[in-house]
């Protein structure tokens, strides 16, 4: 062993192998497993004095005795319901046990320096068991590897930046330069003192500076408040994980899995700080690799004896790894070597598992964890598990985030939900600023995406955004304040993409205090729209402002691409009656316009008087849209006091246990389904029913009636078994003749025949000949077990209870 070449001399270390291998070979027949260094041609030679030293300095060595270990407690298992292979020992268990005991004495006598071995703890019944029984043939081999500190943890604190390429670059250096112009407006000057913006620059670089540095003090008094003590355990905990070998199953490369929560994790992770041994349920290994550098430079070869020590000979030891052309010169050497000589079975029958395999019910299973809750604590958080189904509202998961390390003044809460019937999946709650924001899946019925707000009365800030394919009028987006609404929308065959609503103060009435029956007034409705194709820029609204207040209504066109301005129109709506009682219609200063390009037919009254009764309709419109809104999102706040109140669960129909409909369909459905199983038992095929069907009903059978029933009902058989007969008889002639007729009409075309038609040809022969051969075999086993058919028939009529007291004389 490397390790121990580098603390012992030669001269010690050739004298403990003479020992040990005499050691070997009094106390057990198997192979020597702990290889010391290789010991001296001149030093090979034992003396008793030898061997009685080195029984003394054996029995001498403390190894851990199994009753020291601790138990479980009586209280936590109840040992009484366990199986007899807890409790006791077999012979090839105790053998094992002697083995097992005799290795880690002789490991301990020669790895002074390094950790008992775990080979035998105690089991729940405090009876020592091998390591290697504990697991059952179906599950991974596990490790024993020692764990890292948790709170360990290695951050980097700077990261490299490397200057990208200006991407504007290359495109300025393509650009042509615009020609200079011959007349330019000369700019104002600049009368500002650029002392006193230096001195302002100043007071800003030191006032950003003085923050930097306050940042950076406070930052290292959190860190050194944060920074964790020196762990005296470091290294010296001990930790079961499984090792996953590569190999088999296409596993590219070995890699540990965690078992408590399933989490993969790389060999070559530097927080694994070594291996002590390996086993599975058929051998142990310990490593005798150097864990200098944690797991990264150990080689997971198991068959390699230098670096990985097994303690049972047996014939599934896995081989060293060897290429090819080694691999046959080695087994080419061993076989001229052991010609004619008999090979020595040395290998250990390893007792089987003990343990009981492992059984988890559904419910056990869907619970996850002690009583279906877990709670994990981190820094400055903690994460609390439900399992499915437990709380009455569906919350499987709450992730609460701290300020400080006692955990005691909470910032945020995120809550995790399933199986609402609400479709809320995710609640983030800040304590901070107070605001709720709920996350719902696809199938809300007001087809509600998120919800952000502060408190659910109505008229309060909030925002409510949807999923606008399952929304006819493609509703997006929806803010509130007290005094606004804003909506935004996609996809609509009008365009509209935004309208912005702001409220007045509400009118207060006697006996009227809900909002349903006194709504806030609308002052203004903003409407902006998206860029409609089929109208030109000058004629399609991009915004549209209804100043209700001030009876007036602002337009403004979208931009044409050769220009940098809009038209924009606005129409001031005054009383339709003048001084004298006149009724007026149109006045030029009731339209006030601005046209990029100038049209004749806009400066017409007709066209500004149809415009503005255009408007005014879409006023009323979007004021009704605007009231719709408002009680839509009443509808929606009382639908979710109302979902929260209820907590509706869905359930799968597969769920049979808590789904009462689902059942009562399959309970409903098994129990048809036995009866008509004991429908079909009682009416079985009766061989008599069609010849008794013959005779009168209700008559009593006689003796001749009987015999003739039994003759007719076996010269039916007979017939039908002769038909049976002529049916694959005329089947397999057929077959034959066709056969005949495709070789003949084969040998009359053989010299014209295409190599596709010789192919046909062939394929139908030998299907021919399969279906032939077939009948062949029907027809010869049908001749050989229909007289046996015959006489079965025969006895059974003669012990049907209905005919067996009427043909005993002919028996």
């Amino acid at each position: 062993m490397e390790v121990l070449r580098e603390k012992v001399e030669e001269e010690e270390a050739a004298e403990r192998e003479e020992a040990a291998e005499r050691a070997e070979r009094a106390d057990r027949p198997e192979k020597m497993t702990v290889r010391p260094m290789e010991m001296h041609k001149e030093t090979a030679t034992f003396t008793p004095e030898m061997l009685r030293d080195l029984e003394r300095k054996l029995s001498e060595i403390p190894v851990p005795s199994p009753t020291k270990q601790p138990s479980l407690t009586k209280d936590t298992i109840d040992i009484s319901k366990l199986p007899i292979s807890y409790k006791t020992n077999t012979p090839r268990e105790e053998h094992l046990l002697q083995v097992a005991d005799n290795f880690s004495r002789q490991y301990s006598h020669l790895c002074p320096d390094r950790v008992p071995l775990f080979l035998h703890p105690l089991n729940e019944c405090g009876v020592p068991k091998f390591v290697s029984t504990t697991i059952r043939p179906t599950l991974m081999p596990y490790s024993e590897l020692y764990n890292w500190d948790s709170c360990a943890q290695f951050v980097s604190d700077f990261l490299t930046m490397v200057p990208l390429p200006d991407p504007l670059k290359p495109r300025i250096k393509k650009e042509e330069k615009p020609p200079p112009k011959k007349y330019t407006v000369k700019p104002p000057r600049d009368l500002s003192s650029r002392f006193e913006q230096e001195q302002e620059i100043k007071r800003q670089e030191e006032r950003m500076a003085e923050e930097e540095r306050l940042r950076r003090e406070e930052e290292e008094r959190i860190l050194e408040a944060e920074k964790a003590k020196p762990d005296p355990l470091y290294g010296l905990r001990v930790h079961a994980w499984v090792l996953v070998l590569s190999g088999k199953r296409e596993v590219p490369e070995s890699f540990f899995i965690d078992p408590f929560t399933g989490c993969s994790y790389s060999t070559q992770d530097e927080h694994f700080l070594g291996i002590e041994s390996i086993w599975n349920h058929k051998n142990y290994w310990i490593n005798m690799q150097d864990c200098w550098n944690f797991c990264k430079d150990l080689v997971f070869d198991l068959g390699d004896p230098v670096r990985w020590e097994y303690m049972v000979l047996g014939t599934d030891k896995p081989h060293l790894s060897l290429t090819d052309e080694e691999d046959s010169v080695v087994n080419d050497d061993d076989d001229v070597e052991n010609l004619g000589k008999e090979e020595e079975d040395k290998s250990f029958d390893m007792p089987p598992s003990w343990v009981e395999q492992i059984e988890i019910s559904p419910e056990a299973f869907e619970t996850r964890c002690p009583n279906g809750n877990k709670v994990i604590q981190y820094k400055r958080a903690k994460l609390e598990k439900w399992a499915p189904y437990l709380n009455s509202n569906g919350l499987v998961s709450r992730l609460t985030t701290y300020r400080d390390l006692e955990c005691m003044e909470v910032v945020e809460i995120k809550e995790w939900y399933q199986n609402r019937e609400d479709m809320l999946e995710l609640r983030h709650i800040n304590k901070i600023t107070g605001l709720h924001t709920d996350y719902f899946k696809p199938g809300h019925p007001q087809a509600l995406r998120v919800h952000s707000y502060e408190s659910m009365l109505p008229e309060m800030e909030r925002v409510m955004e949807f999923y606008e394919t399952a929304r006819v009028d493609g509703l997006v987006k929806r803010e509130e304040t007290p005094k606004t609404m804003t909506e935004y929308y996609q996809g609509r065959a009008d365009f509209l993409s935004y309208r912005h609503i702001n409220f007045g103060s509400r009118v207060k009435k006697l006996g009227t205090n809900s909002s349903e029956s006194n709504p806030r007034p609308i002052v203004k409705i903003t409407e902006r729209f998206s860029r409609n194709l089929a109208k030109p820029a000058d004629e399609d609204v991009a915004e549209r402002v209804f100043l209700i207040s001030e009876d007036r209504i602002q337009l403004r066109y979208h931009c044409r691409d050769d220009y940098i301005t809009t038209s924009t129109r606005e129409f001031q709506r005054r009383s339709e009656v003048d001084s004298k009682g006149n009724k007026i219609i149109m006045t030029p200063d009731m339209c006030i316009s601005f046209e990029v390009e100038p049209m004749e037919h806009t400066k017409k009254l007709l066209y500004q008087y149809e415009t503005m009764m255009q408007l005014k309709n879409e006023e009323k419109l979007s004021r009704h849209q605007a009231w719709e809104s408002e009680m839509e999102v009443l509808e929606i706040l009382k639908l979710r006091e109302e979902e929260e109140e209820a907590h509706v669960l869905t359930i799968s129909i597969y769920d049979t246990k808590r789904n009462g409909k689902s059942k009562e369909y399959r309970e409903a459905m098994e129990r048809v389904m036995h009866e008509e199983h004991l429908r079909q038992m009682e009416t079985q095929l009766d061989y008599l029913a069609p010849f008794l069907a013959q005779l009168p009903p209700g008559e009593k059978l006689t003796r001749w009636q009987a015999v003739r029933l039994k003759e007719d009902c076996l010269n039916d058989f007979k017939q039908r078994l002769i038909d049976k007969a002529n049916l694959i008889q005329a089947r397999f002639e057929k077959e034959t003749q066709e056969l005949q007729k495709k070789q003949q009409w084969y040998q009359e075309n053989q010299v014209t025949l295409t190599p596709e038609d010789e192919d046909l040809y062939l394929s139908y022969c030998s299907q021919a000949m399969f279906r032939i051969r077939i009948l062949e075999q029907r027809l010869s086993r049908h001749k050989e077990l229909a007289p046996l058919k015959y006489l079965a028939l025969e006895e059974k009529l003669h012990k049907d209870p209905r005919l067996v007291e009427f043909l005993k004389v002919f028996m």
